[in-house]
């Protein structure tokens, strides 16, 4: 699944292709997504401008006039550049041709993502409006994290995963963070110390902003909005390597389940 870092940059590969943009066509091949395409979708979007893309959480903003689309990439969906002539593959459902002939085009086998408008603003849309903060802005820090666990009796991964204590901290980056920040994953989010919740909130930038510096990670089919692949999995330290060892201590990592989630990491290293 596209995570935070591969989403950022999906929108950073796109945007200098399609950016203030007008747009000649659109062409819908499948509108059974996870949300039916809109069915005006493409009388609505041609002629119109495409401003300066945002992102919120794993969901990218386009700004068209007065409205916005909001759209989701899913289990297995990318927003690829294509030009003008270039045949569509399968599961290529959605195209949205610019002036210039660069294509917008939305590829997605398992079509668990989606393109919809956006209801109001970010702040009223129920799929945005309970979303906590962005993990690289001012406003995710340890204290946030230390007294929203105060009492909480769940994993501290399971904590950190939780899109209203803050968003894009998904299975790969909470593991290699907790392992960065030598915490026990499966330990009660209530019983870290504020000291150790500081040092995850850090841990949390660094992984995330190392990720996104380095194209995401390259998983499954995962690649940028050019098409080219993500490289952070060659660096992860714990993230899928259950029964090898520690980088660090040489200890054989263990491997378990929290939130019906693989977890691996060091019993040494992480207490």
């Amino acid at each position: 699944m596209p995570e935070l870092p591969e989403v950022e940059t999906t929108r950073r590969g796109i945007a200098p292709h399609v950016e203030r943009r007008e747009i000649v066509e659109v062409i819908v091949r499948q509108r059974s997504l996870r949300v039916p395409v809109p069915g005006d979708l493409e009388s609505s979007l041609i002629g119109q401008r495409l401003g300066e893309l945002a992102r919120r959480a794993k969901y990218l903003l386009l700004p068209l006039g007065e409205r916005k689309l909001l759209w989701h990439l899913g289990m297995s969906g990318s927003l690829r550049i294509a030009r003008v002539g270039d045949q569509p593959k399968k599961h290529d459902h959605v195209d949205v041709v610019f002036e210039g002939g660069n294509i917008l085009r939305y590829h997605d086998p398992r079509r668990f993502g989606f393109v919809d408008w956006l209801a109001g603003d970010v702040a009223s849309d129920v799929r945005l409006s309970r979303l906590g903060p962005e993990p690289l802005s001012p406003d995710f820090d340890g204290q946030r994290l230390y007294r929203l666990s105060r009492g909480r009796r769940a994993a501290v991964k399971t904590f950190i995963m939780d899109n209203a204590v803050v968003v894009g901290v998904g299975n790969i980056y909470a593991t290699e963070a907790l392992f960065m920040a030598g915490i026990d994953p499966r330990r009660a989010a209530g019983r870290v110390s504020l000291e150790r919740f500081e040092r995850l909130a850090v841990a949390i930038k660094t992984v995330l902003a190392s990720a996104i510096a380095q194209g995401g990670t390259t998983l499954r089919d995962f690649v940028s909005g050019t098409g080219e692949p993500g490289y952070f999995a060659q660096r992860l330290n714990v993230y899928g390597r259950g029964g090898e060892p520690c980088r660090h201590c040489g200890l054989e990592l263990r491997q378990t389940v929290l939130g019906q989630r693989a977890s691996v990491f060091c019993a040494i290293c992480q207490t």
